[in-house]
Formats: C-alpha cells, structure tokens, sequence
C-alpha cells in the first residue's frame, strides 16, 4: 500500500509540474504569436518561448514514465511538438532564414511518423481540431519547401481525417476544414502543371552564368545598394491560395530565396538528422513511444541541415490581405530599419482602376476584345486614355493622376480603406526602393514623383493562345509574375505548350537556351555606358538582378506574341528605361526569343515582325 502511495505521489507531482510547464508555456506562445510579422527587435520573446518549451519537452522526456501513469495522452506529447513546430515556422516568416523552416519540417514530419495523433480519443473535438491543425500547418510547410510528396501524401490524410471527422462528430460544422482541402488540391494542381526542372529559388548552379560572371565581378557603379528587406502582398477575387499564402505571393517568396546546394529536405529523413528521434515501432497495430533525450528543441541543430557558404535570405513581410494603412504601416516601419545603402522591395499584385473608369479588358488570341463596358463608352475613352498614356510615358502626368487612378487591395464593399494610389507611395521614395506592380492598372505607376525608384510594371492584361486562359488568368496566378519567377514555364503556358509531352532533353536544352541569353544579356547590362544609375547600383545583387533579365525576356516575349496594334498594353513597362541594346526589339534579345520558339515548335504563334 505504501509502494502505491508513493508511486501515486510521484505522479501527481509530476503531472501537476508538467501542467503548470505547459500553461506557461502557453502563456508566452500566445504573446509571440500577437506579434507583427515584420520589423525587428523581436529576437527575445522568441527566445523566451523556446527555452519554454524546451524546458518543458526535457521534463516530459526525463518523467515520462510517471507521466504516462498520471494520464498523459500521446496526443499531448504531439500537440506540444505541433507548437515548437509553429514557432519555428512563424520565426522563418519573420527573419526569412531558412534553418526555422527546416526545424519547422522536422518536428512536422517527426509526428506524422511518430503517429502522435493516432488513436487519439476519438469522442474529443478539441483534440480532433488539434489534430486537423496540424496536417494544415505541416502542408504548408511542405508546400513552401516544394516537398510535393509530401504534400500529396498529407492531402490523403487530411482528406480521410475531415470525411472520419464529419461522421463522427455529427454536430458539429467541418465546412471550413473542407474548403481548407480543396484549397491545397487547386494551389498543387496549378503549381505542378508545367515540368519545371530547375528550382525557383536561386541556385549558383543554374543562375550564376559562368561566362558572364567574371563582367558581373568587374561591374562598378558610383553608389552600390544592398538588398536586405521586401514587402510582398497581392489580392484578386478568387485568387489561388493556400491558408494566407497566394499563389502570385508564394512564388515571389521562393524567388527571393537561396536554393540550398544540399537539398538537406530531399535526402534526408528524421532518422538520418536525429538519431535519438526514434520513430515508434508497432506492436498490434498501435505505436509505442520510447523516451530518450532527443536534444530535439536545441534550435542549433538545423546548422547541420542547411548549406552554411549561402548568404542570408533577404527579410520579407508576406502580407494577407492587409488593410491600406496597414500596408503603409509596415512600408514605414521597413523603411524606418532599413540600414544605410540599402534597397527594399515592394511586390503588389492586384487589379485596379484607371482615373477614366475603364475596366479590365481581355483579348482573345485573334486580338478581339472584350470589356463590361459598351462599344460606345470604351470609343469614347480611347482618345483620352491615349493622351494620358503618352503624359505618362512622358513622365507629364499631373498631381490628380496620383489619387484619381489606384489598386483595390481588398472588397470593394469596404472602400476606400483598400484602395491604394500612386501618390500612396511617394513618401517613401527618400529610400531606395524597387517596386514591382502587377495590375491591371499598372501603368499608373508610370509618373515620377519623389526620388527615382526602380519600377517593374506587369502589362495591362495578360495574354494566352488557348482564349479559356485569358478568363481565367487570376484564377491560375499572374502571367506576369509566373514570368519573373518561373519564365520557361510562362512561356509554355502562354502558347498552350503541354510540357509533360515534351522530351525531358529538349525541355533541358531550352532552359539552356534561355540560361545562355540570360548571360550574354548580363555582360551587355555590365559594360553598358548608357545603365541608369537606378538599375546600376542594383546590378551586384543576384536576386535583382535576375529579376532586370526576365523582365527583359517577358517584355520581348509578349512584344512579339501581342497582335499588332496591342503592343502597348499587352507588353510590360520599366522605369527609368534600360538600354536600347537589350530592348524588346534589339538582335540579340530577339534571337533568344526566335531560337527558342523554334525550338519547342511554337515559332507559328509570334509575330517576330512586329516593331517596338
């Protein structure tokens, strides 16, 4: 009796300090998950939190055994991974450095083999929301690490878990948890459509040109700028997400990235990194955990994990749907941090409305348009319209141009609290900016006001071969956008080219093809007399400045598939002007585009006579 006194004692103290280490933990959870996603100074409450929770895994880990007598779930051992999993990943959106999003992997991956969440009672919602959480967040995590088979092993799950949940918690809605899976089956069913054999992300080994490089080392401009911080966000109707993470946002994201040489995510397993994470064994059907001191939470072992000679991603906000003053909260914010001799980036995607009330107009392949409004009205508007474009080309627009045209960041419902103009941006001009408009009211931007800033401007509408592309262009992801960050998959969906029918030789030779006009590009924009300073002082960042050459490849390419007579708004804009030589129409970036329509047999759908 007194064995069992003392055995019963044991546990009830260490239940009650295990409990009191979770609501502690929990506690300092819910204060870094309030916290913005952007600007620094953060660094100590996550600090604070993770000695939390490692404190609390270390306990469970040494009084497991009298843990287990006292009434612990494995559940509750999988919900408190779940949450250094979460923090992890919420530390990678706020930093960008991409060990937080490895760890984030790890735990994620570490409790769907260990089965966590298996056998779990199958009477208690709240766990059954748990446990639904989880697969969401370890899919989006899998997603932005491009673990497709993973991904398409969680949607299985995911799916069985919510139709298991529907039946058995009769009472209860899961609609939301249903539209959360038909989400990731259309994100993944766009993002895979098209062979891509080459990351997004940046890799030396496809995107530092050997021939040019050594003109990249030599470049020298009068002032140099680093870049260090981006803003990304993007708001359509209907567009393509997953949880808070849009298509258009999702490849801007990985675009501004390092592609790790070691792809650490697709060689290794959690057996591999940790050793003493062991994955439960089976025995009749149920797993059995095993406590032994993993050093799981020491956030020092994702070193091993990541390619240590690559430098630091730039910091990106990654914005869901925020509010115009929002948006410029954080745009003063950034600019407010922004260390000396640095540049930021400002990517919005969204549509807008020109200050002469036009709407979005599509073309079909024959150059046919279509717009809600009249035949009468859009003759009536065209004269004006071509008079403001040449001001606006001119650099002559007036100081209502800047408040009469804008983009809707939001439902047009709530106003003018998501409506964003031109003039919005002026202010933070006095720092160095590089703003990329995807809009089909992009042309807005045109206007210098303030101090120079860099400017990428997406064409006015998109343009596609197959006529059923043009309708649904939002709702498949920016054609503009798809360009910068992936521009030989643009170009096959642009003239309806299926790549899976394509040699995988062949598709790699055209890469090649691209890789060797993005080169020679390089060494014109390195010894060019005539480079604006703008464009000059951004040239030694790789990410920029693989950003100046697919522009310069869309621009021809949608130059020379435009019908004529809708060049202008079929083609893309920059601000300041880049040189002559690699303009849509030069020899040597037509030839590019020539040779390498030619080669995937698409040559029949450009108009290569068409003129600047």
């Amino acid at each position: 009796m007194a064995e069992e006194q003392e055995e019963t004692g044991g546990s009830g103290v260490a239940s009650r300090t295990f409990r009191a280490l979770v609501e502690s933990a929990d506690r300092k959870f819910a204060r870094v998950r309030d916290l913005p996603a952007y600007g620094r100074g953060h660094a100590h409450y996550f600090q604070k939190v993770f000695k939390a929770y490692m404190r609390l895994w270390k306990y469970q880990q040494e009084n497991r055994s009298d843990l287990v007598a006292a009434g612990l779930n494995r559940w509750e051992i999988g919900e408190i991974a779940s949450r250094i999993g979460q923090l992890y990943f919420n530390q990678y959106m706020r930093t960008s450095e991409a060990r937080f999003l490895v760890e984030a992997y790890v735990f994620y991956e570490a409790i769907l083999r260990r089965r966590y969440f298996d056998g779990a009672n199958a009477k208690d919602l709240g766990v059954r929301f748990k446990e639904l959480r989880f697969y969401a967040r370890f899919l989006l995590v899998s997603l932005i690490l491009n673990r497709h088979e993973m991904v398409q092993l969680l949607v299985e799950r995911f799916r069985a878990v919510v139709d298991d949940s529907k039946s058995k918690f009769r009472e209860a809605s899961f609609k939301e948890w249903k539209l959360v899976v038909q989400e990731i089956v259309r994100f993944m069913e766009i993002e895979t459509a098209y062979k891509s054999s080459r990351p997004v992300r940046y890799c030396a080994l496809f995107d530092s040109h050997p021939a040019s490089r050594p003109y990249v080392a030599r470049f020298h401009a009068k002032k140099v700028l680093k870049f260090k911080n981006a803003i990304l966000t993007s708001y359509h109707r209907n567009e393509v997400k997953f949880a808070e993470l849009t298509l258009d946002t999702h490849r801007m994201l990985q675009f501004l990235e390092w592609e790790s040489s070691g792809s650490f995510y697709q060689k290794q397993t959690v057996e591999s990194v940790y050793p003493n994470f062991p994955v439960a064994p089976q025995e009749n059907g149920s797993a059995v955990d095993h406590s032994e001191a993993s050093g799981l939470i020491d956030i020092n072992l994702a070193a091993d994990l990541i390619d240590p000679t690559l430098p630091p991603n730039p910091r990106k906000a990654v914005l869901y749907r925020p509010s115009v003053t929002q948006l410029l909260a954080v745009m003063a914010t950034i600019c407010e941090e922004l260390p000396p001799e640095s540049v930021m980036l400002i990517y919005l995607s969204a549509s807008g409305k020109s200050s002469q009330g036009t709407v979005s107009r599509m073309d079909g392949p024959d150059g046919s348009r279509r717009s809600s409004k009249g035949k009468a009205v859009s003759g009536s508007l065209r004269e004006q319209n071509n008079s403001r474009a040449e001001n606006l080309s001119n650099g002559k627009a007036e100081a209502s141009d800047y408040y009469s045209d804008y983009l809707w960041l939001g439902p047009r419902s709530n106003g003018g609290t998501n409506i964003l103009h031109p003039g919005d941006i002026i202010p933070f001009t006095r720092k160095p900016l590089f703003l990329i408009i995807d809009s089909d009211n992009s042309h807005a931007f045109k206007a210098e006001r303030g101090e120079p800033v860099a400017l990428l401007l997406s064409p006015l509408r998109p343009s596609f071969k197959n006529a059923s592309f043009v309708n649904s262009a939002i709702h498949s992801g920016s054609q503009f956008t798809f360009f910068l960050t992936s521009p030989l998959q643009a170009f096959c969906q642009m003239v309806d080219h299926n790549t899976s029918d394509v040699d995988t030789d062949d598709y790699n030779n055209a890469e090649e093809t691209l890789a060797t006009a993005f080169s020679q590009w390089e060494v014109i924009l390195c010894t060019s007399r005539n480079l604006d300073l703008v464009w000059a002082q951004v040239m030694l960042d790789p990410f920029l400045r693989r950003l100046i050459l697919r522009f310069i490849f869309c621009r021809s390419v949608l130059l020379f598939f435009s019908p004529p007579g809708h060049i202008e708004e079929c083609a893309p804009a920059c601000v300041p002007q880049l040189p002559v030589s690699v303009s849509a129409g030069s020899e040597v970036v037509r030839s590019a585009v020539l040779r390498l329509a030619n080669q995937l047999n698409v040559a029949g759908s450009f108009h290569f006579n068409n003129t600047c």
